[in-house]
């Protein structure tokens, strides 16, 4: 059995040593982050905003709902989530 220290994992289309990897992946998420809306602008031509709003529209927020995001990206669908329920208070 090999100890820890000496596996590889996949990393793109590389190997790496299995405990470098979270770093790695981590260095990608904070690269990317500061343009992150940009990205998703870019990539989808817009339609992700429309994606947002409709998915904003079949939850129907109301004053005093819970959201639980996970994993949201910049945050934009729990602040409209919060935005639409404020509008019908």
């Amino acid at each position: 059995m090999r100890d820890k220290g000496s596996r590889t994992t996949s990393f793109g289309f590389r190997e790496v040593p299995a405990g470098e990897k979270a770093g790695l992946v981590r260095g990608v998420f904070d690269s990317v982050a500061p343009k992150y809306d940009l990205m998703n602008d870019l990539m989808s031509a817009g339609v992700h905003r429309l994606w947002k709003a409709a998915f904003i529209d079949r939850l129907n927020p109301r004053p005093g709902e819970t959201l639980l995001d996970v994993a949201g990206g910049t945050g934009d669908i729990a602040a409209a989530f919060l935005a639409r329920a404020d509008d019908r208070r």
